[in-house]
């Protein structure tokens, strides 16, 4: 009874829920006909056909479309004219349609938000990392200034690039030189009239801001005053050289020339800011704590902020940066090494140079203020030593260096002895410096690549004593007063050790890996300690190191630096701190109490005394920052003799003395240097 009769279609529901033909088909689901019949062919639409009739009467249920719709994937292309898509048909019923939505978000969700997360992450890498970076000596021009024989240092270019100014000794004498880009023409400006104007730890050269005068600084002997630091000027197409800067050590002019930063050689190095000129009345908007110096003045393009380099001279400075109005100074590179010359090409980008964490160097860095880290720009072993910029930071001007170090022997005489006098000592190192005189044998350092390593010299043999990987020794190695055994300071991974070896090189192990050593080690008379400065706190102090493996103490609360024991042991004498370009040299007792000494103040650029045998007199170093003779100084009396007298050329950077007095090494440095211009492109 509940058959279907034969020949009538099979049921598809109440009589409402039938479609009778393509057309109604067509209408219920928003689409042609020509649609329709293809989704029926090609997509298994659910459509029937009445039997025993003609092929195109068809019927089709709306249950079963509605469902055939919601099974159906999304179409990947329009499938007619029609811009609509299936989840616009009026095929689902509310109820259902919001189910699915909300089905859908429920999977859809946490992949978005792990996208998002991943996206996140992935764009404080990249600017961690900077991974859009972009070297700005990428793709520059080079183009060689200079080719003299000699040195040229402290080059500058004028703010509008056409000018570039360099020291130079092509005539001799160190000068002001200057030539205009391209001219190939040289002009020296100073003519041996102004001495004393080399100083790598200061911006010696510059521009007035409309680029018509070549400024200069300038130390003047004045009996009555001392030391004399100012800025001079002279015209850029050449005459009288005349005071710029009177008592003003360093300064930059804001891009519009309206204001100016300065700072004096006092105490700190006090930095001014004023409408254009020095007035008495001026007061410093910073000053570098005692035993600190701040150099490198520069304004930010914007006048927001004066940038400059503050630290302990010379190895231990970084770039900060100060509001025009004062206040606390906030720190923009962690060097901690020989960093000098800031410019800024834009309000961002900074570059500088500096020295690798093991000494080598100066190199090409940049920087970006804001995010702070650090690139080294130049590959090679090619040193730079200065480095300015015009105005608009597509034009740089570099110093480009290279040093050659050598050892020479000097008989000590009752007359200034000449460089006549002087004999190379022949090494089969490849260089040969901070010279130490023991029985009957020389010891000195050598580098080789980026490692040093001290060798022996005796009998016309030489002998590597000591080497380590990426080792740096500084402040030259001690010897012991019987001769037998041999202190040294290394800089390595990181740190500072202080070692202690026999004379032959047997036996080298660490007496101190804890303290922030400084300077040259000293032999206590005894021979049971060894005294050295390390910093503490910013500030360096002499401290005892037993050699027993015992404790260290501190022994000098004061500045103090490069100790050098007197013969007996009743006294040492050290450096203090540099004040302008000169330091005192001071003495406490055994005891560590202040002992008096005639008045002694030096130059910078070497420290290192030595006792004459058998005397209370030292043997030290007194002149230029880069030229300086040897003189003898009775502690006693305060009487002062001349040792050596050296040409303008022959630059002693370290000296010892022979046991029995009679003789005397010198580290002599010769530098090679070229001025070479940079064209930046820019994006």
């Amino acid at each position: 009874m509940g058959e279907p009769v034969p020949g009538t279609p099979p049921s598809v529901g109440p009589p409402e829920d039938r479609l009778d033909s393509w057309k109604e088909i067509a209408a219920y689901l928003s689409r042609d006909v020509t649609t329709v019949q293809r989704w029926e062919k090609r997509e298994g639409m659910p459509v029937h056909r009445h039997l025993h009739d003609k092929m195109g009467s068809v019927y089709a249920s709306r249950a079963e479309l509605d469902a055939w719709a919601h099974g159906r994937n999304p179409p990947t292309a329009q499938e007619d004219g029609n811009n609509a898509s299936l989840s616009n048909f009026p095929v689902a019923p509310p109820g259902r349609a919001i189910r699915t939505s909300v089905g859908r978000w429920k999977s859809i969700l946490p992949l978005a938000v792990a996208g998002v997360v991943l996206a996140i992450g992935a764009i404080l890498w990249l600017q961690k990392t900077e991974y859009f970076w972009r070297n700005p000596i990428t793709d520059a021009r080079f183009q060689k200034i200079t080719d003299f024989d000699g040195v040229e240092q402290a080059a500058a270019v004028s703010r509008d690039g056409h000018f570039v100014a360099f020291l130079s000794d092509r005539d001799g004498q160190m000068d002001v030189w200057v030539t205009q880009v391209g001219s190939g023409q040289f002009h020296n400006l100073t003519r041996g009239s102004m001495a004393e104007l080399p100083n790598p730890s200061v911006r010696t050269l510059g521009f007035s801001p409309d680029g018509s005068l070549v400024t200069f600084w300038i130390r003047k002997r004045d009996s009555s005053s001392g030391d004399n630091i100012s800025v001079w000027a002279v015209p850029t197409l050449g005459g009288q050289p005349k005071p710029y800067l009177e008592g003003v050590a360093e300064f930059d002019w804001s891009h519009d020339g309206s204001r100016l930063t300065y700072h004096t050689p006092g105490p700190g190095d006090p930095l001014f800011v004023s409408d254009g000129s020095r007035r008495s009345e001026d007061r410093p908007i910073f000053t570098a704590p005692a035993g600190l110096h701040s150099h490198f003045p520069l304004w930010a393009p914007d006048t927001a902020f004066i940038y400059f380099v503050q630290g302990s001279l010379p190895d231990k400075l970084d770039i900060w940066r100060i509001i025009p109005a004062g206040g606390t100074p906030e720190r923009i590179t962690s060097h901690t090494g020989h960093v000098t010359h800031p410019v800024l090409l834009d309000g961002r980008t900074l570059m500088y140079l500096a020295s690798d964490p093991d000494g080598s160097g100066p190199w090409l860095y940049s920087v970006d203020v804001e995010r702070r880290i650090p690139h080294r720009l130049t590959s090679g072993l090619d040193r730079y030593t200065s480095l300015a910029a015009s105005a608009d930071g597509r034009r740089l001007v570099v110093t480009r260096a290279s040093s050659k170090r050598t050892l020479w022997s000097l008989r000590i005489t009752d007359s200034p002895s000449d460089v006549s006098a002087a004999a190379r000592i022949p090494l089969t190192t490849s260089a040969g410096f901070s010279p130490r005189l023991g029985p009957n044998y020389l010891l000195y350092v050598s580098a080789s690549g980026t490692s040093e390593s001290i060798w022996k010299l005796a009998n016309g043999t030489a002998t590597e004593l000591w080497s380590g990987r990426g080792a740096r020794v500084f402040g030259g190695p001690a010897i012991s007063p019987d001769g037998g055994h041999i202190a040294f300071s290394v800089q390595q991974n990181g740190q500072t050790l202080l070692y202690v070896m026999q004379a032959d090189g047997t036996n080298a192990r660490v007496v101190a890996d804890s303290l922030d050593l400084q300077g040259a080690p000293a032999w206590a008379p005894d021979g049971q300690s060894i005294t050295s400065a390390a910093d503490d706190h910013g500030v360096p102090h002499l401290f005892r190191v037993p050699i027993d493996g015992r404790s260290s103490a501190l022994f000098v609360q004061e500045y103090s630096v490069d100790p050098t024991w007197a013969p007996d042991g009743s006294f040492v004498v050290y450096s203090g701190p540099d004040i302008g370009t000169t330091f005192s040299v001071k003495a406490v007792t055994a005891e560590a109490a202040a002992r008096p000494l005639p008045a002694l103040t030096l130059t910078r650029g070497a420290r290192h005394l030595v006792f004459l045998p058998g005397r209370r007199a030292l043997v030290l170093l007194r002149g230029e920052i880069q030229h300086k003779n040897l003189w003898l100084v009775d502690l006693e009396t305060g009487a002062e003799r001349q040792l050596t007298n050296l040409t303008s050329d022959f630059d002693v950077r370290d000296f010892d003395i022979s046991p029995d007095g009679r003789e005397v090494v010198l580290e002599r440095v010769q530098e090679r240097s070229d001025v070479v211009l940079l064209d930046l492109l820019r994006p």
